[in-house]
């Protein structure tokens, strides 16, 4: 069996969405799941199983949370090799990269995509998209920059969910 990490996009933010740990990994268990663990609240799951195909993982977890909590979660499925690649990927020096956030793709985008998005610039704020990450940092902080999440999904054709440094030290370490 494989471990993987399931990053759930939006749940548990400002009282919409609320899906609770402990229920949330009795419900992942039951759907075949194995070793389920949650850190923090905002979705990070990590289990093993023997399927193989990120999409496949992607879409029993949605369901299972579409059939029991009612509301759709989109969900991105990756492993620690796919983590340790996003997190040295980072172009930022080590001051940077410990107050900015990884803005996970589902999709990698094409360049023409890329290119697009890349046009468009505010003081204070870096952003880098390599590969499946956008890699983003704010002088301000992330909830006071003008950018944000749904900008770049939808310049980039693809949605993304965001982790700061500290949450991609520990996913890194648990799933390991």
């Amino acid at each position: 069996m494989k471990t993987f990490i399931a990053l759930l996009k939006g749940i548990n933010v400002g009282g919409h969405k609320k899906v609770p740990m402990a229920e949330l990994r009795e419900l992942l268990t039951k759907s075949g799941f194995s070793n389920v663990r949650t850190y923090i609240q905002s979705g990070n799951i990590f289990f093993e199983t023997l399927e193989e195909s990120y999409n496949h993982i992607e879409k029993i977890i949605s369901d299972a949370i579409q059939n029991h909590f009612g509301f759709e979660v989109l969900v991105l499925v990756r492993d620690h090799q796919d983590l340790r690649r996003i997190f040295d990927d980072c172009p930022f020096d080590e001051a940077k990269k410990e107050a900015s956030y990884f803005m996970m793709l589902h999709d990698a985008p094409s360049t023409d995509l890329v290119n697009t998005a890349s046009e468009k610039i505010y003081e204070g704020e870096e952003y880098n998209i390599i590969n499946d990450c956008i890699y983003y940092f704010s002088e301000k902080g992330f909830g006071r920059s003008k950018f944000n999440v749904n900008f770049f999904e939808r310049k980039l054709q693809t949605f993304a969910t965001a982790r700061n440094y500290k949450t991609m030290i520990k996913l890194m370490e648990l799933s390991s």
